[in-house]
Order: structure tokens, then sequence, then C-alpha cells
């Protein structure tokens, strides 16, 4: 059982970071943003179709790595060629920035074995839920569009719509601002204002959600009990 955990917030909140924190702490994956590598590559100077095509690359990216953790939990993948490989060791094949160029062999998940019996020989699916964190989602993007261009791609709604989710983490902007050169909002205002949309955000839906704020490890702590609810 696959549960999906989103962080969100402003800039420079330290989203990448506790995603990777929670990775390691739970020895998952997490899925990084296709934005970052997109606009490294295209440059800093958008339009409004860009964030369309933004938003189906971390989709496709958000399959690549659903794909990776359902295959560990069986302990096999397969490739495209057919031929069968270990994913215990857990290492990334994936490039955000290749997404929709082209790639070498993609993992795959094997649905063989997901009814094999105990005495089968054959590896059974672990029934403990695995953890993906991904460092946005599809109501980020609807956030990005309308606050920079004041319209959303009805693409990006329909995905909120059809896309469960099992938590998300708000990041509070109480971490100190750090420079990077594809940030945009370094003042105090714009940060408050879409922390604030983010918020009402999440009031609004159903997901269950829970505010992160303090130092890094505070963070985590408070992250891991949220996550490790899930299991009760």
């Amino acid at each position: 059982m696959l549960r999906k955990i989103v962080i969100i917030g402003p800039e420079s909140t330290g989203k990448s970071t506790l995603c990777e924190m929670l990775a390691q702490h739970y020895a998952t994956e997490w899925c990084p943003e296709f934005a970052r590598e997109w606009l490294l590559t295209n440059g800093r100077d958008y339009q409004f179709d860009d964030l369309l095509t933004i938003a189906k690359g971390q989709i496709a990216l958000e399959e690549e790595y659903s794909e990776k953790v359902g295959s560990r939990e069986s302990g096999v993948g397969r490739r495209e060629d057919g031929k069968s490989e270990s994913l215990k060791d857990g290492k990334s094949e994936s490039n955000p920035a290749a997404l929709g160029m082209s790639k070498g062999e993609s993992v795959t998940t094997t649905s063989d074995n997901n009814n094999a019996s105990p005495d089968s020989g054959l590896p059974t699916i672990n029934s403990t839920p695995q953890f993906l964190f991904l460092d946005t989602d599809m109501q980020v993007m609807k956030v990005w569009c309308e606050y920079v261009f004041g319209d959303c791609h009805t693409w990006i709604l329909n995905r909120i719509a059809d896309r469960p989710y099992d938590l998300y983490l708000l990041c509070k902007p109480d971490l100190p601002w750090v420079q990077d050169e594809l940030r945009e909002y370094p003042d105090e205002k714009p940060r408050q204002e879409l922390y604030h949309i983010y918020r009402d955000m999440l009031i609004q839906q159903h997901v269950p959600w829970v505010e992160i704020s303090g130092g890094y490890e505070e963070r985590l702590e408070k992250a891991v009990q949220a996550v490790d609810s899930l299991l009760v």
C-alpha cells in the first residue's frame, strides 16, 4: 500500500530538505520538483503555457517514483526489455530533466506476484504501507498559476480532482531566507501571502494536513509524528 505525503509551502521553507530527511527516516524515496530542472534548462522567463508543461512533467515524475516505490515493496522490478532486476538497493535512476526527452530503460512494477501465496516461492507484497514524499503537487501548480498569471489551466484543476493524497505537510516561513537562483520572492510580504494561500487551500479540502515549523530537527520530529499517525 503506497501512501503519498505532499510537502508544500512558500519558497525557502525547507521543503526539499524535509523531503530528503523523511525519505531517509523511512528508507524510501522522495520525488523532487520537475520545475527546478525545467527552469535551469529553459530559464526563468517562463510563460503561462510553460506551467502546463511543468505540471505534466511533474505528474510523469511522480508516476515514475510511485512505480519505483511500488517495485521496492515486492523487491522485484521489470525493465522494458523484460529482464527482472532487484530494487532492494533503492538506487534511483530517474532524471527530472530527462522527462519528456529520450530516456534509457525505465523500471515498471510487476503484477504477476501480487497474489502469490507465502508457500509459492514467489515474493509477496508487504502489507506495511510504503511512503512516497512529494516536494510539490498540482495544488502548488494551481497556486503558482493563479499567483503569477491570475488563471489556472483546466488540465491542472482536473488532476487535482482525480489524484488522491494521504497527508499534507505545510512548511511555515519561519526559517531564514536562503538565496537561490530560481527563487522569486525574497521579501517577507509575498512569503506570508503565499503561506496563507496554501493554508486556506488546505482548510478547504478533505485531506489531513499538519503545519510544520521550527528548526530543521523540530520540523522533522513534527513531520514524523504526523506521518506515523497514518499507520494507526
